[in-house]
């Protein structure tokens, strides 16, 4: 899901990724909770939705970026529990599908990680644009006052124009829709041997703590307004 990956590569991962899918289908908060029975019933909700880099495919899912998110909000003190709802292989409209279930508990912020595998399987980047809208809009409407993080996706340059049309969802949909966005998520991963797996698509824990600091650069802000 990278600027540096081939084509070839791509669609091995997406063949990896499609069988991995049902493997982590269950939404679990990865991370310590807030500490103390009180703050736990008194702490907001940061949910993730994602697929593979969010799951933390390959790793312990305390070494996926929402688990390391948690304890960057247990050091500052903040009332908030992150919510992993990482599902490996999931595409935009896969998490469109379960966004429902997901808004039966209160989502105060929502971070929409998804996208790589729209693009690693071709798929319209207009399907992609409206899909993500879609998980924008019903989540405002049962939340008013949620906020949004967007986490930005690239492709391979050698996907050609394709690669530019699927960059720009991300910038236009930000700012149609007035929400916080996270550039590119593998900012400083992707292409970088020592920081992915051997599939030299998903982040090594290594890696993992990079995604993080590049969400948490967005992320931290909206938590503390």
């Amino acid at each position: 899901m990278t600027s540096g990956l081939s084509r070839h590569q791509a669609l091995k991962f997406f063949a990896a990724a499609a069988l991995a899918v049902a493997v982590t289908s269950s939404v679990a908060s990865d991370s310590s909770s807030v500490s103390g029975a009180s703050a736990a019933a008194t702490a907001k909700t940061v949910v993730i939705l994602g697929d593979s880099l969010a799951a933390g495919y390959g790793l312990d899912r305390t070494e996926a970026f929402p688990a390391l998110l948690q304890g960057k909000v247990n050091e500052l003190g903040l009332r908030f529990q992150v919510v992993n709802a990482g599902v490996s292989g999931d595409t935009s409209a896969g998490g469109l599908r379960r966004l429902d279930w997901l808004l039966k508990r209160p989502v105060d912020v929502l971070v929409i990680e998804l996208g790589g595998n729209d693009g690693l399987r071709g798929l319209s980047a207009t399907a992609l644009k409206q899909n993500l809208q879609s998980i924008i809009e019903r989540t405002r409407a049962k939340y008013p006052g949620v906020k949004i993080v967007l986490a930005g996706m690239k492709m391979p340059s050698n996907f050609g124009e394709y690669a530019t049309q699927f960059e720009r969802v991300y910038s236009e949909l930000a700012k149609e829709q007035n929400v916080a966005l996270v550039p590119f998520l593998l900012e400083g991963v992707g292409g970088q041997p020592a920081l992915n797996l051997p599939d030299g698509i998903h982040p090594t824990a290594e890696g993992q703590k990079v995604l993080a600091e590049n969400v948490w650069r967005v992320l931290k802000p909206v938590l503390e307004k």
